[in-house]
């Protein structure tokens, strides 16, 4: 039994069902906020100065900021964000799912406070409070585009074979989509490094991070090896001929069931004998002495 199915036995009461379904719509509304009243995003983002100070539901609300800005691709971005979500949620199951979307939450959380705590720590307060006044947090910190990064990178884990289109020709496997992902992200943590972002550097590791821990709990459980794949081969070449053998057969007549399926075939307890008969002989028939 390994690790997730034991979490799950015990908490898997907590999964959320169609999980998917709400981070699309969590999406929506931040775009429309985006859209309507763009002053707001600053009002729900993970502002670690504003979470000391009492304004606690920034550590969820957050969530709610889209990866993307508005743009001509919003609807294209949000179809494909659904469509990587319910196939790990369809793939992983409730649990499993609802564990590596709420870790990477807690994961950014903690990685954003952790910063902060450093900054204070090592005398750094009126830069935190910087970082604050213009708004850095919600640029390079904590903003869904890395947890949604991450979700791809499952997927890309789950189904590497898998083409996608680039610009809706160019087909591609997922997996080189899935390595450029990851290298965009080290060069985009390494760039927050060097430029004193912390924070964003803090937030694409811990995003990482999270990516990681599944992907080496998981490992060797979701592909399927070459053995596998000729043990399945084999298991369906067999079950094609035992398909092909006949089970039943008229000892008048002599039809089978692939002459005609509607038939009913039965064994004559008269008979001496293993003799079966259809069903349009089965009373008509002389009984074998």
């Amino acid at each position: 039994m390994d690790f997730f199915t034991k979490l799950e036995r015990k908490y898997g009461k907590f999964s959320i069902p169609n999980l998917t379904l709400i981070l699309i719509g969590g999406f929506i509304l931040g775009y429309l906020i985006e859209i309507f009243a763009p002053e707001a995003l600053s009002i729900i983002s993970l502002d670690p100065v504003k979470v000391m100070k009492g304004q606690v539901y920034r550590l969820i609300t957050w969530v709610v900021i889209p990866p993307d800005g508005v743009s001509i691709f919003v609807i294209i971005t949000i179809m494909f964000y659904f469509y990587v979500g319910r196939t790990l949620e369809n793939m992983w199951g409730d649990f499993r799912y609802t564990l590596y979307i709420i870790s990477g939450i807690i994961f950014t959380d903690i990685g954003i406070m952790l910063t902060y705590a450093v900054m204070i720590l090592t005398g750094q307060r009126n830069l935190a409070e910087y970082y604050s006044i213009m708004g850095v947090y919600e640029v390079a910190g904590a903003k869904t585009y890395y947890l949604c990064m991450t979700m791809f990178l499952a997927y890309a884990f789950m189904f590497p074979e898998m083409q996608v289109l680039i610009s809706f020709i160019i087909p591609i496997k997922v997996k080189w989509l899935g390595y450029l992902d990851i290298a965009y992200l080290a060069v985009d943590a390494l760039r927050y490094g060097l430029a004193g972002y912390y924070t964003g550097m803090v937030t694409i590791l811990t995003s990482v991070l999270n990516f990681i821990l599944f992907y080496v709990a998981m490992k060797g459980k979701t592909r399927v090896s070459p053995a596998h794949k000729k043990r399945k081969k084999q298991y369906k070449k067999e079950v094609r001929q035992t398909q092909i053998l006949t089970r039943h057969k008229c000892a008048i007549c002599g039809q089978t069931e692939e002459d005609n399926p509607n038939l009913e075939f039965r064994y004559c307890s008269r008979c001496k004998g293993n003799y079966e008969y259809c069903q349009n002989h089965l009373f008509t028939h002389e009984h074998k002495k």
